[in-house]
């Protein structure tokens, strides 16, 4: 047990527990077992859709996407630098995920909003700060897939 413990003190930290790192980082959702809908809520005690409360499994997300919708937020938490693109990304498992869109400059977007609406998208992870006790926080974001 104190292996298990010291281990998990190493290495980056996912700013969201449904957030796998490795050499390919990935999203994590829960299906239900029972009528097979999905949840990126990893500690889920009951299916909105069925009911069922007793089986969960966790599944690998797609890494790929398309831009649902989006908006250019211009002001935040001090700190954070605006303007940037909030997006929700819809997955082809059926679920949509929040998220920011990088590589693309926001007022491009602004100027032609069209250009965003259906972009196919890629995961991507990135380290956003440095935890208490130094090690990288990392966070998931969507850029313009490049096939």
């Amino acid at each position: 047990m104190p292996e298990q413990a010291q281990a998990a003190d190493t290495g980056p930290r996912p700013i969201v527990p449904y957030l796998k790192l490795g050499p390919q980082p990935y999203l994590e959702g829960t299906k239900c077992a029972a009528c097979g809908a999905l949840y990126l809520d990893p500690k889920r005690a009951a299916c909105s859709k069925c009911g069922a409360s007793e089986k969960f499994e966790k599944v690998k997300l797609s890494n790929k996407g398309k831009v649902w919708v989006f908006s250019v937020v211009h002001q935040s938490f001090p700190g954070i630098k605006t303007p940037y693109t909030s997006v929700i990304v819809d997955l082809p498992e059926g679920i949509s995920v929040r998220g920011t869109l990088v590589d693309v400059d926001p007022e491009s977007l602004q100027k032609n909003p069209k250009a965003a609406f259906d972009l196919p998208v890629e995961l991507v992870t990135s380290v956003v700060a440095k935890d208490r006790e130094g090690h990288d926080v990392v966070a998931f974001q969507y850029r313009p897939s490049k096939n």
